[in-house]
């Protein structure tokens, strides 16, 4: 299946009403947006990672949903593919105003992104901790938003939490009558006259080599 069959998989699913050459143009389209103009009709194995990735974005923002819900999507990328997927990922939300609900773990990829960032705290009973609003003015650049005078106000306060909260465990009470040691007790010293006898070091055996 090549890229641009992928999209238009799902293209087909949701504009079944519409006509083939204007579900052809949809597809069509959102790969170009994505830059994969020239690269539709490969398939997977003629693909990088980085354009698998823009492959995915393109089919999701075909589907035009009201919500896009992306969960860690550029974390298996190099920092360069990275950053340029975050921009065209800035520029197809420009174009359709499709609320973005984004799972990361990056700091500085949810401050270039976000107009909004709810800080979870770790373990598998995480809960909501701080919510940040983010006021960097759009359209974005990242030179702009890395100069803008909260940008690292920001992140010190981001980095922050992380170190404070998100790895905090909570510790379950234990009933007195209920404790029990972890680890067995160790055996008592045995009594002087049952300790064992010194061992000997004895002469080195002379080797079968080099006989006497």
């Amino acid at each position: 299946m090549t890229a641009f069959e992928n999209v238009m998989l799902g293209v087909d699913q949701v504009f079944y009403t519409a006509d083939r050459e204007e579900r052809r143009q949809i597809a069509s389209y959102y790969l170009t947006v994505v830059g994969l103009g020239d690269s539709m009709h490969k398939k997977p194995a003629e693909l990088s990672q980085g354009m698998r990735q823009r492959v995915g974005i393109a089919r999701a923002f075909a589907l035009k949903p009201k919500m896009l819900l992306l969960d860690e999507p550029f974390g298996m990328l190099d920092s360069l593919t990275r950053y340029e997927l975050q921009q065209v990922l800035i520029e197809l939300w420009r174009k359709n105003k499709i609320t973005a609900l984004m799972v990361t773990h990056d700091v500085d990829e949810a401050l270039f992104l976000s107009d909004r960032i709810v800080c979870m705290t770790d373990g598998p009973e995480a809960e909501v901790g701080d919510i940040l609003d983010v006021h960097f003015p759009r359209p974005r650049e990242r030179k702009t938003v890395m100069e803008h005078p909260d940008y690292y106000k920001l992140r010190e306060h981001l980095i922050t939490f992380l170190e404070v909260h998100a790895h905090k465990k909570t510790r379950v009470p234990v009933e007195k009558d209920e404790t029990r040691a972890t680890h067995p007790s160790p055996p008592p010293p045995l009594p002087p006259d049952r300790l064992p006898a010194p061992v000997r070091q004895s002469e080195p055996a002379e080797s079968p080599l080099n006989p006497a």
